[in-house]
């Protein structure tokens, strides 16, 4: 008989003031305010488009809209706060508009811009600089939002040119559990933690990762796994972002009994899914008739 792992209960995220369970996984719709990301970057797309694709993804059940100005694909150039706000804040306002009561998530590791964002009605800052930053943390601190720390190693420009650990699993577990240390100290209070997929971490290690996963719970917050049509599914699939689709849902599945409470993705649709059948799969008294 195969014994499911329990899912850790009794987490929540707070958004401007609602709580946010995260009893039961939660999904992160990826809306893209660059030209150049990795799969759904499009320099001919406007605002209005945007926002149009954000409101499809809170359509198809997403419980956050995740919008980034910035580019954090392997090479990516920075572009500055003042660019990257450029990009965010009018999709922020006009998704602010068209869908009452949106959580807006802003993913940004500029200060100045997470205070903009959470001023204009943001709720969550996703920083994939999230170790050792404490100027964001003071920022989050004070507008009483919840955050997500991801661990990476370098920066999006030099992160993948030669990742290496002693062990992947026990460094990304100390530098997270220090941070998350240090953040609640500096007023933080609601922390999810992200191992940072992708982020200055080869192939074996992005799958090590996952593999262990529940080490990860000990830590004493939420989990979220970013892996949607990133290289890590790709590759060994020998296709490219677009036909990741099948591959990132199998590593959702994965995700899932392993442990995570969000989900950020590109395919809403797809994830609701593998969380509606994972619901089921974890709770046999559900009736089906």
């Amino acid at each position: 008989m195969v014994v499911l792992q329990p899912v850790p209960i009794g987490f929540s995220c707070a958004f401007r003031g609602e709580l946010l369970s995260l009893d039961r996984p939660r999904v992160m719709g990826i809306v893209n305010c660059t030209p150049d990301s990795f799969f759904d970057g499009d320099p001919q797309a406007g605002v209005e488009a945007r926002v149009a694709h954000g409101v499809r993804l809170w359509e198809e059940g997403a419980d956050i809209l995740d919008l980034g100005g910035q580019s954090t694909r392997p090479g990516a150039v920075e572009v500055g706060a003042d660019a990257e706000w450029d990009r965010v804040g009018p999709v922020l306002e006009g998704l602010r508009a068209r869908i009452p009561g949106v959580r807006i998530s802003i993913d940004t590791y500029h200060p100045s811009v997470a205070h903009r964002a959470l001023d204009a009605g943001a709720g969550m800052v996703n920083d994939v600089r999230g170790l050792n930053h404490p100027a964001m943390w003071e920022t989050v601190a004070r507008h009483r939002a919840s955050y997500v720390l991801m661990h990476m190693q370098g920066t999006p420009a030099t992160m993948q040119q030669a990742p290496h650990y002693t062990s992947v699993v026990t460094d990304v577990y100390r530098a997270l559990g220090q941070s998350l240390m240090e953040a609640r100290a500096a007023g933080v209070g609601d922390v999810v933690l992200d191992v940072g997929f992708g982020f200055g971490k080869t192939l074996a290690h992005n799958y090590e990762l996952l593999r262990s996963l529940p080490d990860f719970q000990l830590l004493g917050a939420p989990l979220l796994v970013g892996v949607s049509r990133k290289s890590m599914v790709y590759k060994p699939l020998q296709t490219d972002p677009e036909g990741a689709l099948l591959g990132s849902t199998a590593l959702h599945a994965w995700a899932l009994e392993r442990g995570a409470h969000l989900l950020r993705v590109h395919d809403v649709a797809a994830a609701v899914q593998v969380i509606t059948l994972f619901h089921l799969l974890r709770n046999p008294e559900t009736d089906l008739n």
